[in-house]
C-alpha cells in the first residue's frame, strides 16, 4: 500500500518557494495557543486578548469586547465567574511587578467592571418569587478596595435566584443597622487582607447580638489562610469563595430549622 505523505516531509512541501510550511507552522502555532489552558481553566489567547483589551490607551467598548469574547465561544457565564476574575488577578500581578501603573490597574478595574454589567445582561437568571428567594446582604469591609469581586459575586448569587444587596466601605454600625432591616438570610463578607478580619469578627458580633435568628456569615474573596482558624477567630459560618456553597449552606440550615 501506498504511504499517504500529504502531511510528510515532501520537497513540495518543505522546499521555500511556495511558503507552504511556514505558513503551516504559523497555523500549528496558533492551534497550540488556542489550545493552551490557565491553572484556573481558562483559555489564554481568550484572557491575553481581555487583558490587552483593557489596557489599550485607544478606548474600551464594552459590548464590542463582549462580543468578541464570544467570538472565542465563551458563554456570559465564564466570562463573568473566570475571565473577568482572571484578569483582574492579572492586572494585580502586573501592578506588583511593576509592568502597569497603579493608574493602569485602576482604569482596567474600571472596564472590567463595564464588561461585567454588560455580560450580566446575557446571564441565565433563576426565576423565584421575592417570598421563595433568599436574601443576601454582600459585605465589603472598611479600607477594602476590591469592589469588582464583590460585584461578580452579586452576580453570580443573583443568577442562582437570591436578592441582593451590597454594602461597601459601611461602618460596622451601618452594616447592623442595614441586616435588622433587611433581615437577610447570609452575610457575605469578602476580604483582600488579614488585617479586616478584626472588622469582620465585629460586624459579626454585633449582628450576632442584635438579632434573634442570626443569617448565615461567610468570609470569601482574595483572602489567604487556615480556613479553621479564620473561623474561629471571625465566628462566620463557613469559608469559601465558591457563591452556590454559601447558598447551598443557607439553604440545608434554613431546612434542618424549618424555615423553608
Amino acid at each position: 500500500m501506498a504511504q499517504d505523505d500529504t502531511f510528510g516531509t515532501s520537497a513540495s512541501f518543505t522546499e521555500g518557494g511556495n511558503g507552504i510550511e511556514p505558513l503551516a507552522g504559523q497555523v500549528i502555532s496558533m492551534l497550540c495557543e488556542r489550545q493552551t489552558v490557565t491553572a484556573a481553566g481558562a483559555r489564554q489567547i481568550a484572557l491575553d486578548y481581555l487583558g490587552r483589551a483593557i489596557l489599550n490607551n485607544t478606548g474600551f467598548d464594552a459590548a464590542r469586547i463582549l462580543d468578541e469574547l464570544r467570538g472565542f465561544r465563551l458563554t456570559p457565564d465564564a466570562i463573568v465567574d473566570l475571565y473577568i476574575p482572571q484578569a483582574a488577578i492579572q492586572l494585580g500581578d502586573q501592578w506588583m511587578c511593576s509592568d502597569i501603573t497603579f493608574a493602569d490597574v485602576t482604569i482596567g478595574a474600571l472596564r472590567l467592571q463595564a464588561l461585567l454589567g454588560e455580560a450580566s445582561n446575557g446571564l441565565i437568571w433563576v426565576g423565584q418569587s421575592p417570598n421563595d428567594a433568599l436574601h443576601a446582604l454582600i459585605v465589603v469591609p472598611e479600607g477594602e478596595q476590591h469592589f469588582l469581586g464583590a460585584s461578580v459575586l452579586a452576580a453570580q448569587l443573583r443568577r442562582a435566584g437570591c436578592d441582593v444587596s451590597l454594602a461597601i466601605s459601611e461602618t460596622n454600625e451601618q452594616i447592623t443597622a442595614r441586616a435588622l432591616v433587611d433581615k437577610p438570610d447570609m452575610v457575605l463578607m469578602s476580604c483582600a487582607r488579614i488585617d479586616a478580619l478584626a472588622s469582620v469578627t465585629k460586624t459579626v458580633k454585633k449582628i450576632k447580638a442584635a438579632t434573634d435568628q442570626a443569617p448565615v456569615f461567610a468570609i470569601g474573596g482574595p483572602l489567604h489562610g487556615d480556613v479553621d482558624g479564620i473561623k474561629k477567630k471571625t465566628g462566620v459560618d463557613i469559608v469559601t469563595s465558591v457563591a452556590t456553597e454559601v447558598v447551598g449552606f443557607c439553604a440545608k440550615r434554613q431546612k434542618a430549622l424549618g424555615q423553608r
